[in-house]
């Protein structure tokens, strides 16, 4: 921690949520000349790497400023005026559940950045996906920073219109079906749930997340709670995704740009599970409670199905493409998020806030992966490329093989990496579940979720084995020769390497800010 004055930290939260706007708005502007390089397009990237650049070096200071000895306490925080009538406000401010998300966010849109400048998706202008690419960011850190119920669904809402461009102009096969699905299921979704914003807002008197909090549903009546976890929590479970709302994710993933797939599994898919963690859990606590045995129960079933999805899709001959499994993958892994959340528990959820992070750097890795896999092989189809010995990985490309079996073991929640933690405390949650839930359920839910892990070792040891072993020399076509890592390459992904070996053997550092966050949020402000 370093000392930075308050009005520093309020200017740069704010320079971290709004540079990303005037650097879209910017990047729509002629180049100056001095600025062009070899070409506009090439100044135009270039720009996309400064401006998610500046903001996440704003976001690291930002993080070192944090009063690590307050988690609890919402820290840079802006609070002006906005819509005088509706008692609206431009809040902003950062704890310890939020700034975690900041702070990973801002990282990946820069390593997507830095990735695309050197492997531009085809497609229409790098104006266009430059311009894009920071709208999404905008919105994203505009979800995690703000402290007002009506600008969190604007804010929430902002990122769906980049997204479905990015999807259908730079995607692939189908890319048109996937963004529209995308589009139209997460705009349903948002209408329910801007729907339960308002039922609390207007029943409360109040938009504000922080007073909301604080009152912790002491001001709605039951019924008020219940109508408006269910519309509330429908919007933030199609975002999630949770079964059986997730139908939208795999052609999604399938058809976008690599990039466009981190950024969808490892930013967009938090904005749901923030959603549950910071608007109902402290302000509709009563309304939780009884729904909170039925989300266990969906988010144990997205863990099984998911887990089947994707041992289905490894198997031999199934054509299954390793986007889509590692999307399918995603349901399990944010069922894990889900059932933590729903144990109503500080270890429950601190091992879904845990289990947030390590799902985005871990599955943005992967996509990372991927993505490089499909560009030296033409093709994400497992059984393409793993054909008659293996795509044999470990000897055409030793480093890319080694860091796609990484991916793997991490994301099946090897212990020592960031995958291992939220998992199991999302299970020891289950395990002793919050006072009048019922505990027996809950044990079902915990050995399900448990079951769940062995088959997620499954398939990912047979995505390694089918693509990382094999003879090289004895391929259908032994003169292909693979690039291994290359530097931009390197540059993009060790910083997600680092980070989830750093949160497996440190947990503490997140662990340390969410807890006090968490253990206040739950006693509704009075801890």
């Amino acid at each position: 921690m370093i000392d930075i004055s308050a009005s520093v930290m309020q200017f740069l939260l704010a320079f971290v949520v709004a540079v990303p706007l005037i650097g879209a708005a910017a990047a729509l502007l002629p180049a100056p000349p001095g600025l062009r390089g070899r070409s506009p397009e090439q100044a135009v990237l270039r720009h996309g790497v400064t401006v998610t650049g500046a903001v996440l070096a704003a976001a690291a200071v930002l993080a070192l400023g944090f009063d690590h000895d307050a988690p609890s306490t919402m820290q840079a925080t802006t609070d002006i005026s906005w819509i005088p009538a509706l008692d609206v406000r431009i809040h902003l401010g950062v704890d310890g559940i939020s700034l975690p998300l900041v702070v990973m966010t801002a990282l990946l849109f820069f390593l997507s950045a830095l990735y695309s400048y050197f492997k531009m998706p085809a497609g229409p202008s790098p104006k266009a996906f430059v311009a894009l690419l920071l709208v999404l960011e905008f919105g994203t850190l505009a979800t995690f920073a703000v402290l007002d119920l009506l600008l969190f669904f604007l804010a929430f809402e902002t990122v769906l219109i980049p997204m479905y461009f990015l999807i259908a102009r730079w995607g692939g096969v189908q890319r048109q079906a996937a963004a529209w699905k995308f589009i139209l299921y997460t705009l349903l979704g948002s209408v329910v749930m801007l729907l339960g914003l308002l039922l609390i807002g207007l029943n409360s008197g109040t938009f504000d997340m922080v007073a909301l909090a604080a009152d912790n549903g002491r001001g709605l009546s039951h019924t008020v709670q219940l109508l408006a976890v269910l519309s509330i929590g429908i919007g933030l479970a199609v975002k999630t995704p949770m079964w059986p709302l997730h139908s939208w994710l795999p052609e999604a993933h399938t058809a976008a740009p690599t990039v466009g797939s981190v950024l969808l599994a490892g930013v967009l898919l938090k904005m749901g599970t923030y959603g549950f963690v910071r608007i109902l859990l402290p302000m509709a606590p009563g309304g939780m409670h009884t729904f909170a045995p039925y989300l266990a129960g969906f988010a144990v079933v997205g863990i099984i199905y998911g887990s089947l999805a994707c041992l289905a899709l490894a198997r031999n001959g199934a054509k299954g493409d390793l986007k889509r499994l590692i999307a399918y993958s995603s349901v399990g892994h944010m069922g894990f998020v889900l059932l933590g959340i729903a144990t109503l528990t500080p270890t429950g959820v601190n091992g879904a806030l845990f289990a947030n992070i390590a799902h985005g750097l871990i599955t943005g890795l992967l996509f990372f992966l991927v993505g490089a896999l499909k560009d030296r092989y033409g093709t994400s189809d497992l059984d393409t490329l793993a054909g008659a010995t293996g795509a044999a990985l470990y000897g055409r490309a030793p480093r890319l093989g080694a860091l796609l079996a990484f991916g793997a073991v991490a994301s099946l929640g090897l212990p020592g990496l960031a995958g291992f933690w939220g998992e199991m405390l999302a299970l020891f949650g289950a395990f002793d579940p919050a006072e009048g839930l019922n505990r027996a359920a809950y044990l079902t839910f915990m050995a399900i979720g448990g079951l769940g892990t062995l088959l997620t070792a499954a398939y990912l040891l047979v995505v390694v084995r089918r693509v990382c072993m094999g003879d090289p020399k004895a391929h259908a076509e032994p003169a292909v020769v693979l690039a291994d890592v290359q530097s931009y390459e390197f540059a993009a992904w060790t910083p997600l390497v680092a980070l989830t070996v750093l949160a497996g053997l440190w947990p503490a550092v997140l662990l340390g800010l969410t807890d006090p966050a968490v253990q206040k949020l739950l006693a509704g402000g009075n801890a």
